[in-house]
């Protein structure tokens, strides 16, 4: 073999059968992350939403139960018991501060939701809620339900699920599609108003719906379905 067909031999490239053989190897290298990034966004809603119906059947459970609404129960410390229970006044409102800490003890007292709940007032209106007071909404930061109005596109108050913080835009966004109309302004899953609870003033929305583009990791919601 001579030294000019020596180097071409051992320059030669890819035939075009190895280069299609790469391309479909990366193709599918891809598509099995975006059907793994996929799955896991499936599950972050599914738990989400697990989350929120097991609050409205805890919810509805109690009042059934015990003729008042958990948190607002007057006389919790005698038919519930247990650590950090205490009475409510029994005005049929779920009010900001010792209320609507109350009712995670007083639902978790009566064998409604699991947990240990320590009662403590929770700040009105802010989605935030510590974790030994609020139960998790799987991104580190406690669900509550209050009186209240937070619920984006209306100034009337009612008794309202706060998914709490740290939620991922594009979550909220699936959890609303799931279960609602997908709007972050109408139906009974809304975005929380005036950028409380939410990454910055109103950053999770884009021409007033949700934002899918650079969309925040932090983001928060109000149902209405008490």
């Amino acid at each position: 073999m001579t030294l000019t067909n020596r180097t071409h031999t051992q320059s030669r490239g890819f035939t075009l059968v190895e280069v299609a053989i790469v391309l479909v190897i990366i193709g599918l290298l891809l598509g099995g992350v975006l059907k793994g990034q996929e799955m896991i966004k499936s599950a972050e809603v599914r738990a989400l939403n697990d989350k929120i119906s097991g609050v409205t059947a805890a919810w509805f459970g109690f009042r059934d139960r015990y003729k008042a609404l958990p948190g607002d129960f007057n006389t919790a410390e005698t038919k519930l018991g247990g650590t950090g229970v205490k009475n409510g006044n029994g005005n049929g409102l779920v009010d900001w501060g010792q209320e609507s800490g109350q009712i995670w003890a007083q639902l978790s007292a009566a064998g409604l939701v699991k947990g240990n709940y320590s009662g403590a007032n929770v700040q009105g209106n802010n989605q935030s809620c510590p974790l030994d007071v609020c139960p998790d909404n799987g991104f580190g930061s406690g669900i509550t339900v209050q009186w209240g109005n937070l619920f984006e596109g209306t100034a009337q108050w009612s008794h309202e699920i706060h998914t709490g913080r740290f939620i991922p835009g594009t979550t909220l966004a699936e959890l609303d599609l799931k279960i609602d109309d997908g709007r972050a302004g109408s139906g009974i899953v809304r975005l929380s108003k005036n950028g409380r609870g939410w990454s910055g003033n109103a950053a999770c929305k884009s021409s007033g719906d949700y934002r899918y583009v650079d969309a925040p990791e932090n983001c928060a919601g109000t149902i209405r379905q008490l």
